[in-house]
């Protein structure tokens, strides 16, 4: 692990617990992330998984400790983190399209918004042909499937282009051709684009196929406190894979 400071590090967590109330989810969280790395996050239901990506994105505080992004205390939300949720996150009275470019709306003034919505929706609708929404981009999201609401939220996410981008088991609700295709997508942008990706996924299969460094998180481990003692998850294995985009045949190997 890299230590705070170190020229290619974008991530640091530092000492880091997290409690709601006398539960501890997290305990002792210490690691380093650098720039351009997928981070893959597995572990038991339960262990707290979400609460970690919680504080990449600043939606929460850490109870001890410090999240540092090049060096400084996250504290809140901003677009150069973003993230796409296990459930749709989708405005249900704007069409498709307009929620794909809501991230480049609400960046600019009305004037500019007038000036560059033209330039807006063409790269939307290039994200939503890729994504093969593009015959549905003036419907809204209760004409979708559930799996079409989730790749659009996708194409909403991607298309800001985060220097870091957070995945909550995003790929859940695609049919198996779907999520594949969708995972490509995904590796391809983030080789071009050298995004930093924090991916939490229930599937060991997905999890080693796209990650560079494969994250276990898990609140079963031995320390010298006892067995009686309160404790949260850590980190249990941190594993490289390596940068290198994996043909899908890896799959069955």
């Amino acid at each position: 692990m890299s230590s705070p400071g170190s020229q290619n590090q974008l991530i640091h967590f530092e000492d880091v617990e997290k409690h709601y109330g006398s539960n501890i989810v997290l305990d002792n969280i210490d690691m380093s992330v650098s720039k351009g790395e997928f981070c893959t996050l597995v572990g038991p239901s339960g262990c707290g998984k979400s609460t970690l990506l919680r504080l990449v994105l600043g939606q929460e505080l850490p109870t001890h400790g410090r999240v540092l992004l090049e060096n400084q205390p996250i504290q809140r939300p901003t677009t150069d983190r973003g993230i796409v949720y296990q459930k749709y996150s989708l405005f249900p009275h704007m069409s498709v399209i307009n929620n794909v470019i809501l991230g480049f709306m609400l960046q600019c003034g009305m004037a500019e918004r007038r000036r560059k919505k033209a330039d807006f929706i063409q790269q939307g609708m290039a994200y939503l042909k890729r994504l093969r929404l593009d015959r549905h981009a003036d419907k809204f999201p209760h004409e979708l499937s559930g799996g079409m609401q989730q790749r659009a939220a996708i194409a909403q996410a991607l298309i800001l282009k985060p220097r870091v981008l957070i995945m909550d088991e995003p790929f859940g609700a695609l049919d198996p051709d779907t999520r594949e295709d969708v995972q490509l997508f995904l590796l391809e942008l983030w080789e071009a684009e050298q995004m930093t990706v924090f991916f939490v996924t229930h599937d060991l299969i997905e999890a080693l196929y796209l990650g560079s460094r494969l994250l276990v998180l898990s609140q079963f481990y031995t320390d010298d406190r006892g067995p009686e003692s309160k404790r949260g998850s850590k980190i249990v294995t941190d594993l490289p894979l390596g940068r290198e985009i994996k043909s899908p045949a890896t799959k069955q190997s």
